[in-house]
C-alpha cells in the first residue's frame, strides 16, 4: 500500500497508542490489540499480555477474541445480501417469513430489528424457556412488547436474535454456513468463525465467572448465546483485528458500488432512530457531526468507521476478564472515538 497520507493515520494511531496505553495502566484489561486504517495504509499496535497465568504473551493482529455484539454487525450485512437478493424486505413483518402469527411480536419489521425499535423485552434470559418444548422463536414472538414497534429506541439483544433466526428461515442455511459462505471466506477473514476454539496463546479468555476455576476460554461469553449452541445473531464470533480490518474495508468498499447491496450498506449509515443522544442507523450508532460509526462488544471490543473519509479502527480487549465495570472501558472509547474523528481531547 502507498505510504503518502494526509497525516491522519499517523496522528490517530499515535493518539490510539496513547489511550491504550493509558487504559491497560489504569488496569482495564491484561492486553490489546488494534488496527488503524485509511485508504493509504495500516498502522496496528499491541500492548500488555492476552490473559496473565493463561496466555502470557503479548497479542497480535492475529489473537483472536470473542467480538461479542460485534456480531451483530455480520448479522447486519447478511440482512444486507438478503435484501439484496430479493429475500428478505426491510418492511415487512417477520410474519411473513416464520409463517401468519397473531403473536405480539409477528408484525416487527427487519427495519425496526436493525434499529433496535422492536419494542422487545429488553432482558434477554433464555435460561427461563429450558426443557419447555417450545421454539425459541415462539417465545420470542409471544411475549408482550415493552413498548410499541417504531416507538422508542432501545439497545437488546433480542431483535438481533430474531433476525438471526429469519435469516436462517429465509436462506434454508444456518447463521455461521451462511456468515462463513457470504463474508469470511470471500472477504479472507480466514480466522473468523463462531465458536469453540481450542484455548491456548492465541485465544483471549474472558471472564472467570467462578473464583478457582478456569475463565471462559474460546467459548462465547454470553449467556444466551451459550444456550442456543454459541451461534445467534447477537453474540458468538470470534474474530482477530487483521480480519476486522478486512471486514471494515469491505464495508468501506461495498458502500461505494452501484448495486442494492451497496445501497442498503450506503443508507444504513443514515440516522433512522434516537434516544438520549444517541443516534442509530441500521446496526450501527451513527455521529452525522464527525461523520462516523461505531459499534461495541460486551468483552471490550469496538468497531469505527468513517464512511464518507474511508477510514476504520478496530479495538479489541478482554476486559471482561478484568472486570464487568464499564468505567475504563468507557475512557478508552471516548479516546478512540476523537482519535477516529480528529478531534482534540484534554489528557
Amino acid at each position: 500500500m502507498p505510504e503518502r497520507t494526509d497525516g491522519w493515520l499517523d496522528s490517530a494511531a499515535e493518539r490510539l497508542d496513547n489511550a491504550v496505553t493509558r487504559f491497560l495502566a489504569a488496569g482495564g484489561a491484561p492486553g490489546a490489540v488494534a488496527v488503524v486504517g485509511d485508504a493509504a495504509g495500516v498502522r496496528s499496535l499491541a500492548h500488555g499480555v492476552v490473559a496473565p497465568s493463561f496466555a502470557e504473551v503479548t497479542p497480535t493482529t492475529g489473537t483472536r477474541y470473542d467480538v461479542a455484539s460485534l456480531t451483530k454487525l455480520m448479522t447486519w450485512l447478511l440482512a444486507g445480501f438478503s435484501v439484496a437478493d430479493g429475500d428478505l424486505e426491510l418492511d415487512k413483518p417477520v410474519s411473513t417469513y416464520l409463517g401468519p402469527s397473531t403473536h405480539p411480536a409477528s408484525g416487527l419489521t427487519t427495519r425496526q430489528m436493525l434499529a433496535h425499535t422492536t419494542g422487545l423485552r429488553s432482558a434477554t434470559r433464555f435460561d427461563e424457556y429450558l426443557a419447555s418444548g417450545v421454539p425459541l422463536v415462539e417465545h420470542i414472538l409471544r411475549e408482550e412488547l415493552e413498548t410499541q414497534p417504531g416507538e422508542r429506541m432501545r439497545y437488546i439483544n433480542r431483535g438481533f436474535v430474531l433476525l438471526g433466526l429469519v435469516l436462517e428461515r429465509v436462506t434454508g442455511q444456518n447463521l455461521d454456513v451462511l456468515a462463513a459462505e457470504r463474508i469470511w471466506r470471500p472477504w479472507e477473514m480466514h480466522s473468523t468463525s463462531y465458536g469453540p476454539l481450542p484455548a491456548g496463546d492465541h485465544v483471549a479468555p474472558t471472564e472467570r465467572r467462578l473464583i478457582g476455576t478456569r475463565p471462559t476460554w474460546g467459548v462465547v461469553h454470553d449467556e444466551s448465546a451459550a444456550l442456543m449452541g454459541g451461534v445467534a445473531g447477537h453474540a458468538g464470533v470470534f474474530s482477530t483485528a487483521a480480519d476486522l480490518a478486512r471486514f471494515a474495508r469491505g464495508i468501506l468498499r461495498t458502500r461505494q458500488a452501484d448495486s442494492p447491496l451497496g445501497r442498503y450498506v450506503h443508507d444504513s449509515f443514515r440516522v433512522y432512530a434516537s434516544q438520549d443522544g444517541t443516534r442509530r442507523g441500521l446496526g450501527w450508532i451513527v455521529v452525522p457531526e464527525t461523520g462516523t460509526a461505531y459499534h461495541h462488544g460486551f468483552t471490550g471490543t469496538s468497531l469505527y468507521l468513517a464512511p464518507d473519509a474511508g477510514r476504520f479502527m478496530v479495538v479489541l480487549t478482554n476486559a471482561v476478564f478484568v472486570s464487568r465495570d464499564r468505567r475504563e472501558l468507557s475512557v478508552l472509547r471516548a479516546g478512540a472515538m476523537s482519535a477516529m474523528s480528529g478531534m482534540s481531547t484534554v489528557d
